[in-house]
């Protein structure tokens, strides 16, 4: 078992640099960014749209509360949308990412 940390940032600047700060500090195996996306929502009682990009993150779960606190803490929003599920993947995908993150 995995975990994978989801969460939108503004640009790919943005999301290169928190991905490059979480890959060296071990608290993720890796990190993926996608985009561009076109996010629709509801902020401070208004309708706002913004182009995003998205970032997953590959750990374990046991990293997860660490993961979501150093996200937010570098991240430029008020609020960042942050999400995380468990996910199954082969063992030696699940063993390399063990093997790439400090160990709690």
């Amino acid at each position: 078992m995995i975990a994978i940390v989801q969460v939108t940032c503004p640009d790919a600047a943005t999301a290169a640099t928190i991905a490059r700060a979480l890959v060296e500090e071990r608290l993720v195996a890796c990190a993926n960014i996608i985009g561009p996306c076109r996010s629709i929502y509801r902020w401070e009682g208004a309708v706002e749209e913004a182009d995003e990009v998205v970032m997953q993150f590959k750990t374990a779960p046991a990293h997860v509360p660490a993961t979501t606190a150093r996200i937010a803490a570098l991240h430029p929003y008020a609020l960042p949308a942050i999400e995380h599920w468990p996910a199954e993947t082969a063992p030696e995908l699940a063993g390399w990412i063990a093997a790439s993150i400090k160990q709690v």
